[in-house]
């Protein structure tokens, strides 16, 4: 980044631009599953191989291990799974590891972003060197930057726009004093954005979501200018007004080449909340697109038809592939959630 030039030429591509790996972290936190979540540890172990394996069909894998669980990855995972021993906190790629960025002429690099666990919520003093670790091992710049954030909060579509939500990144947990404008310039300096499209989020935390109301649990780009929402048919329930008052926003709103957003609806898998959870992640939304595929959330319910339907209409071209996420979905997080793209270089088709 010696030149404007340079600095002006970063973009994060979108999701569905070829990789050339997944990132992933096995999870081996015991307490925090099974005291905090209400999970046996062994069941999310099988959930996040499960999305691994499924993953691994289209694209290498890469699974960073802490050294206490290697044995049982190694148990667990295929052989289009290549394991990284690295000391870690919890297991959480998207949003601990880095988001990488492309450049036309200097191929490719990864942003810092700070990481506190989502407010100070759990330990990091492991993870928030994560990216920074990964960075290194591959021998690629790494970028840092003020802006607490995490991967799971931002979605772009490779043109320009990018998406976030308020309670997250306004949030006096994450960066008090900042300005949207401050965040935007960043945005704009290290992911190649043009515009930044706000939503509410969750600002009265009625989901009780450990993140703070992520984009990839309200929303996630199909193609450039097409969306799938996440929805509900429980209209009086306290997450519809989440749900509506994230729709008013999406519908009030122009993308970076001023286009107004076409929406599909991904309807939550209600059926699949255990009511005895502190917290479930039912959002068919939290889906990830991989080389061909995409690794869609199930959890053996009606409502997966269904979703993988609307899932096939917005990418025809794609295998849609159901993964079972019942233990996984305690924790909070669904299969976007865990799953942290490298983008392939050179880049093929992609515009910044």
């Amino acid at each position: 980044m010696q030149t404007n030039d340079a600095q002006n030429s970063w973009f994060m591509p979108a999701e569905w631009a070829p990789h050339a790996a997944t990132w992933m972290a096995f999870p081996h936190n015991q307490a925090l599953w099974e005291h905090a979540w209400g999970v046996t540890l062994a069941d999310v172990q099988l959930d996040f191989a499960r999305v691994a394996n499924a993953i691994a069909r289209f694209e290498p894998v890469k699974m960073v291990v802490d050294p206490s669980a290697v044995a049982r990855a190694q148990e667990l995972c295929g052989p289009n799974v290549e394991l990284f021993e690295l000391a870690i906190n919890d297991s959480w790629c998207r949003d601990s590891g880095p988001s990488f960025v492309c450049h036309p002429r200097l191929g490719t690099a990864g942003v810092d972003w700070r990481f506190n666990a989502w407010g100070g919520k759990s330990a990091f003093d492991l993870d928030e060197s994560l990216a920074r670790r990964l960075l290194n091992g591959l021998g690629l710049e790494c970028f840092d930057t003020p802006l607490t954030n995490e991967g799971g909060a931002i979605h772009v579509d490779g043109q320009g726009t990018l998406i976030t939500t308020e309670s997250v990144l306004l949030n006096a947990n994450r960066n008090p004093g900042m300005s949207k404008a401050e965040m935007e310039a960043i945005f704009s300096r290290l992911l190649g954005v043009k515009k930044t499209i706000w939503l509410p989020g969750d600002p009265d935390y009625v989901t009780g979501d450990m993140t703070d109301g992520h984009v990839d649990g309200v929303c996630a780009f199909a193609r450039p200018g097409a969306l799938l929402v996440d929805a509900t048919r429980d209209a009086s329930s306290v997450y519809a007004e989440v749900v509506r008052e994230n729709r008013r926003a999406l519908e009030l709103a122009t993308d970076a080449q001023g286009r107004r957003f076409e929406m599909l609806e991904l309807f939550e898998a209600s059926d699949a909340v255990d009511q005895g959870a502190e917290v479930f992640c039912a959002s068919y939304t939290n889906f990830y697109i991989a080389n061909g595929a995409i690794i869609m959330p199930a959890y053996g319910i009606a409502a997966d038809d269904e979703a993988a339907a609307t899932l096939r209409l917005a990418f025809p071209e794609r295998e849609v592939v159901p993964v079972r996420i019942n233990h996984l979905a305690h924790g909070g997080g669904g299969v976007h959630c865990i799953t942290q793209q490298q983008p392939a270089w050179p880049l093929s088709g992609v515009q910044a």
